[in-house]
C-alpha cells in the first residue's frame, strides 16, 4: 500500500489531536483511500514541554525547516498558528510543491490571496477546511457541494466562546462579565478574550466564507466587525420578552440599490449584486432554527439559489472536532499524491471584484435599540422628533413601569433603515438632556 509521510508543523492541541487522531482511525482512513498515513516528524518549540498527546521523542524537533525541507515528507500540516513563521512555513511548503493542510484561520484571513497564489504557481493545492468551524465541513460544502448554486445568504455562529456566553446569559440571567470568567475558567475562552468576545476570530472566518461563496478574495479591513462586550442582561431579557435570541451572527448577503438584500436570483441580477460581510450581535426570531444552537456550538445556514436553505451543525473547535477537518483534507491531498492530481475546483474567479464589498452605513437592517430615558412628559416626542426627521420608522416602544423623573429603559422596535441614518440619528438622540448613556442599537435579522 502507498504511503503518505506528514510533516507536523505545531504539537500543541490541534497538533496533537492530529497526531492521535491517526493512530486512532489511521487504518481506516488507509482502507478508504488505499494510502497509508504516517506522521514522520513533528516541529514543536519546547522539546521539553509536557503533551497531553504523547509523541515519540525520534519524531519531535525544534526545527520546522528540518520539516518542511526533508524530502522524505510528502504532506505539510500546518497548526501552530500565527501569522508570522506559520507564514514562511506555508509559503515554502509550497515552494517545494508539496501539499500542505492548515487550520489557520487567521493566516488565511491575513494572507489568504497570496498562499492561494503561491499554490497555483507551484502546482499544488492548500487545503483549509479546519480552518473555519471545526468539526463542520463547511469548506468542501461551499467549495463543491454547492457548486451549482449562487450563494445569496449565509449566516453563521462561528465562535464557540460567544455563543458559549450568550447561550449561559440568557439561561441563567447571569451577567456578561460573570460568564466571561467562568468561560475563561472553564478553557472556553482565552486569558486574553479580545479575539473572541470582540468578533475578531468571527471575521477570520466570515470572510473567508464570503470568499468562496462569491468567488472573491475579500479584504479583512472590508469585513464590518462588533463583538458582545456591551450587551447586558437587560437586552437578553427585553429581546426574549420580544420573541428573539440574541446571537453573534457572521453575515454574508447579496444586496442591491439601496442597501437592501437581493431578491432575484438571476445571472444579471448576481452579476450586479454586491456584498455585505459583516460580524455583529444580532436578534435572531426563536422560530428560526439558529435561535436554538447552544453553548460551544457552530452552525452556518447557507442559501443557494437553487437548493434553497441549508444548515450545517456541529462541534466549531476543540482538538477532535478540528483534527476530523484535517483528516479530511490529508485524505484529499493523500489522494491527489496517489492519482498525480494538481488540480482541485478553484477557490476564486480569478479577477478583481473591487468595491464589490457594500460599506457597512449602506446596509439597510431593523434594529432593537434600548435607551436610558429621564421618565417625565415629553421625552417621547423628542426622540420620534428626531427620528422622523432621518425618515426612520418605529415600529413599537417597550418601557417598564417606572417613578416620575427616575431614569428608566425605553426599547424602540425599528423598521428597515439604512445603519448610516441609523448611526447618525442615535448621535443626535444621544445628546438630548433627557437621555442617559449611550444608546444600545443591535440589529434585527428576519431571514426573509
Amino acid at each position: 500500500m502507498q504511503q503518505a509521510n506528514l510533516g507536523l508543523v505545531g504539537g500543541g492541541t490541534v497538533g496533537g489531536g492530529v497526531f492521535q487522531a491517526i493512530q486512532r482511525n489511521g487504518a481506516l482512513v488507509a482502507s478508504r483511500l488505499g494510502v497509508r498515513l504516517a506522521v514522520a516528524k513533528v516541529a514543536v518549540r519546547d522539546l521539553a514541554k509536557a503533551r497531553a498527546v504523547k509523541v515519540p521523542a525520534a519524531q519531535l524537533t525544534t526545527d520546522w525547516q528540518s520539516v518542511v525541507n526533508d524530502p522524505g515528507v510528502d504532506i505539510v500540516v500546518e497548526v501552530m498558528g500565527g501569522t508570522t513563521t506559520a507564514r514562511s512555513v506555508v509559503l515554502q511548503a509550497l515552494k517545494l510543491g508539496k501539499p500542505v493542510v492548515t487550520a489557520n484561520k487567521a493566516l488565511l484571513s491575513a494572507h489568504g490571496e497570496e498562499l492561494f497564489a503561491a499554490a497555483e504557481r507551484a502546482g499544488t493545492n492548500l487545503y483549509y477546511e479546519a480552518s473555519v468551524a471545526g468539526g463542520i465541513p463547511i469548506i468542501k460544502v461551499l467549495r463543491e457541494g454547492l457548486i451549482g448554486n449562487r450563494i445569496t445568504r449565509l449566516y453563521g455562529i462561528v465562535n464557540g466562546t460567544c455563543n458559549y456566553i450568550l447561550t449561559r446569559m440568557k439561561r441563567e440571567g447571569a451577567d456578561f462579565s460573570a460568564v466571561l470568567a467562568e468561560a475563561q475558567r472553564l478553557g472556553y475562552a482565552e486569558a486574553e478574550p479580545s479575539l473572541d468576545v470582540d468578533g475578531h476570530d468571527a471575521a477570520h472566518k466570515i470572510g473567508i466564507l464570503a470568499s468562496l461563496a462569491h468567488g472573491f478574495w475579500v479584504n479583512p479591513k472590508d469585513v464590518h466587525v462588533e463583538g458582545i462586550r456591551h450587551l447586558t442582561q437587560q437586552d437578553i431579557q427585553f429581546a426574549g420578552q420580544l420573541g428573539y435570541t440574541i446571537k453573534l451572527l457572521g453575515v454574508v448577503k447579496q444586496v442591491v440599490a439601496g442597501g437592501r438584500a437581493a431578491k432575484a436570483t438571476t445571472r444579471t441580477a448576481a452579476a450586479q449584486a454586491r456584498i455585505q460581510v459583516s460580524v455583529y450581535p444580532c436578534l435572531v426570531p426563536n422560530a428560526h432554527v439558529l435561535a436554538s444552537v447552544n453553548d460551544v456550538f457552530n452552525a452556518v445556514y447557507v442559501r443557494g439559489d437553487i437548493v434553497g436553505d441549508t444548515l450545517y451543525y456541529g462541534r466549531g473547535a476543540g482538538q477532535d472536532a478540528t483534527a476530523s477537518a484535517v483528516l479530511s483534507d490529508l485524505a484529499d491531498a493523500a489522494l491527489d499524491l496517489k492519482f498525480g492530481t494538481k488540480h482541485r475546483i478553484p477557490p476564486f474567479v480569478p479577477h478583481e471584484r473591487a468595491g464589490a464589498v457594500i460599506a457597512m452605513d449602506a446596509v439597510t437592517s431593523r434594529y432593537y435599540v434600548r435607551l436610558a430615558v429621564l421618565d417625565r412628559p415629553g421625552v417621547f416626542a423628542k426622540i420620534a422628533a428626531i427620528l422622523a426627521r432621518a425618515k426612520i420608522g418605529i415600529s413599537s416602544i417597550m418601557q417598564p413601569e417606572g417613578h416620575e423623573g427616575a431614569v428608566v429603559p425605553v426599547i424602540l422596535m425599528i423598521h428597515d433603515a439604512p445603519n448610516a441614518a441609523m448611526r447618525k440619528a442615535l448621535a443626535q438622540i444621544a445628546r438630548l438632556a433627557v437621555v442617559k448613556g449611550a444608546p444600545v442599537m443591535i440589529r434585527v435579522e428576519s431571514f426573509e
